[in-house]
């Protein structure tokens, strides 16, 4: 299973991760200069939940991340999840 977010489409990016050698200028150094760069992923915070959906009185379990939770607190289960269906997915 792929790191997506159902919800808010969050989705696993790519960066660096810089290797940095020198004494700053503001402790009388020449400034830090990078010496290396290796390739890296930065994860989205993903949660397997299992919300409570009243309108059809069961379960809904979604792979959400910890800002599509706030989402659901603030807007509600229910216009999410007919997002979710109006894209084409099965909840």
């Amino acid at each position: 299973m792929s790191k997506v977010c159902e919800v808010t489409g969050k989705k696993t990016t790519r960066g660096y991760r810089y290797a940095i050698r020198g004494i700053a200028k503001k402790k009388k150094g020449i400034g830090l200069k990078v010496t290396g760069k290796t390739k890296r992923r930065f994860q989205p915070n993903l949660v397997k939940k299992r919300l409570w959906f009243t309108e059809e009185n069961r379960f809904v379990t979604l792979r959400l991340s910890t800002a599509a939770l706030r989402t659901i607190d603030k807007v509600g289960l229910a216009p999410v999840i007919c997002t979710l269906r109006a894209r084409g997915m099965t909840v």
